[in-house]
């Protein structure tokens, strides 16, 4: 039976969800985040405030959150030429891929999360790729991550479990989730401390949370709470 989980945590809605699914599931739950050269380290600032801001208005939930760790993949930002780690305007690549995708990036991560798993004695890599509602990136299909299980399955000769919890929902649904875990004041948290925008926009609160708008992570953003709320009022 798995009792250990570690998250990868970006600090946006969908990890921050993920977060609290695991805390909801696991006894002891630890989160690793990344710097891999992004555009905005806004994403890495909200991170410590959304930790911060769960351990103190979800006591129970404290009690399981471990540990967190910050690695440095500043090398996948130097070899990636995306919106995400450049200063270039979101557009679609020849590929029909959306350039804020960046290459082998999800595959690392998990890669390096499951090393450290092994060494924490944690089990479970839980992550928020999502099929259902995302910007077409290759590396959150769910057969990239079934197959990614059973190769660090087999070269940690140990078995290691990949949830991802999205996977087959959308963004209104994601919102429901966080609703079902946490309540209000779960969702609050995430609409006021959780970072999605692409670039880096807090300047401006939206109803559905803060972000410039415009890029495809508000859209889809602003499109799943408005849906999430027409069925608060059904």
């Amino acid at each position: 039976m798995h009792t250990s989980a570690l998250v990868l945590f970006s600090g946006g809605q969908d990890s921050t969800t993920c977060l609290a699914w695991a805390l909801d599931r696991y006894q002891c739950v630890e989160t690793i985040g990344f710097d891999y050269g992004q555009r905005h380290a806004v994403e890495l600032q909200c991170r410590t405030t959304v930790l911060k801001s769960l351990r103190e208005r979800f006591p129970a939930w404290n009690g399981k959150l471990g540990e967190d760790h910050m690695l440095d993949m500043g090398l996948l930002g130097q070899v990636s030429d995306t919106a995400l780690t450049k200063d270039k305007a979101i557009d679609f690549e020849k590929t029909g891929l959306p350039n804020t995708f960046v290459p082998g990036r999800n595959l690392l991560f998990m890669t390096f999360a499951a090393a450290l798993a092994y060494r924490r004695g944690l089990t479970v890599l839980v992550g928020g790729m999502c099929e259902t509602d995302y910007s077409g990136y290759p590396d959150c299909r769910d057969d990239t991550l079934k197959s990614l299980q059973v190769t660090l399955s087999l070269g940690l000769d140990q078995r290691m479990v990949v949830e991802t919890p999205l996977m087959w929902i959308d963004k209104a649904a994601t919102w429901r989730l966080a609703e079902q875990l946490g309540g209000k004041d779960l969702v609050s948290l995430i609409l006021e401390e959780s970072h999605t925008c692409y670039l880096g926009d807090r300047s401006q609160r939206h109803t559905w949370g803060y972000g410039c708008g415009k890029c495809p992570a508000c859209e889809l953003r602003q499109a799943g709470y408005e849906t999430y709320r027409k069925g608060q009022k059904g």
